[in-house]
């Protein structure tokens, strides 16, 4: 796909999925702003990357997205620098054994994976409106939960590592579902991807990868997509000009796909906004 003249940013970038995005992005011709946790390994995948597309727009952006402020920072920058924004993929997530909570007193998977790309698109709209016609994809999951919005930092249920992981994830369903709602007509358009099962380095050595998805991966990794052929989901979602005007949607392998019953209801879209937009401190 062509994305000359595109500027576009990937969270989780250093890695997986995240860098097989940043990495056909660039080979695109896109600007590309990988956002990533580790300096080290971060510049170890922006190298990599610009050698392998020939492609010297590659920049890296250090932020660790369990802290607010660190969100704050990292749109600030990219503000400053990008005032035009054509591309964001909410693509970071992990998982937790136990719980605890971020600098901000929230539980810390729900921080990474729902409430971080909930802030920093919102602070990144702006950039994204004067980019226009500009995309959002969001990363999800697509197991058939439902969002316990009461109590969504685990403070009075028995914590468990993946209904959490799941929980946070499903919140970029309902995310995608009032995001796509507030920016109609705005030339935006903002959707949630199922990028499949395939080999990640979700959560590190101490997270989902250790203790499941290494065992799923010893045991079936020959039946389990690559990281590349995952991405072909999220660039389909990036440049296929029939979902120019597409929003608000779901999809799977280049299709959509069913939302869970909770995310159908309008109501439950708009009650999780606003506890975000609470627990982000951010003006609704």
């Amino acid at each position: 796909m062509d994305f000359a003249d595109k500027t576009a940013l990937v969270t989780g970038a250093n890695s997986g999925l995240g860098r097989a995005v940043a990495q056909a992005l660039a080979a695109g011709g896109a600007t590309v702003l990988m956002v990533v946790r580790d300096p080290g390994r971060g510049e170890a995948a922006r190298a990599a990357i610009e050698t392998a597309t020939g492609n010297p727009a590659v920049h890296l952006l250090v932020a660790d997205l369990v802290a607010q402020a660190e969100v704050r920072r990292l749109a600030a920058e990219v503000s400053a620098r990008w005032p035009r924004l054509h591309l964001l993929v909410n693509n970071a997530g992990t998982a937790y054994p136990s719980r605890r909570l971020s600098p901000d007193g929230v539980e810390c998977t729900l921080a990474v994976n729902h409430l971080a790309p909930f802030l920093l698109t919102n602070l990144l709209l702006e950039q994204l409106r004067a980019a226009a016609p500009a995309r959002i994809v969001n990363v999800g999951t697509r197991i058939n939960y439902a969002m316990e919005l009461g109590d969504l930092s685990w403070q009075g249920r028995r914590y468990r590592m993946m209904r959490a992981y799941v929980e946070s994830k499903l919140g970029m369903l309902h995310f995608t579902r009032e995001l796509a709602r507030r920016l109609r007509g705005s030339g935006v358009t903002v959707n949630c991807v199922f990028p499949g099962v395939f080999n990640s380095n979700l959560g590190g050595t101490d997270g989902a990868q250790g203790l499941f998805w290494k065992s799923v991966s010893l045991l079936l990794g020959w039946a389990l997509a690559t990281p590349e052929q995952a991405a072909e989901r999220v660039m389909y979602l990036l440049g296929a000009p029939e979902l120019a005007d597409v929003s608000g949607e779901y999809f799977g392998d280049r299709r959509i796909i069913s939302m869970p019953a909770q995310v159908e209801e309008q109501a439950a879209n708009a009650r999780l906004w606003e506890i975000s937009a609470r627990l982000t401190d951010l003006d609704d």
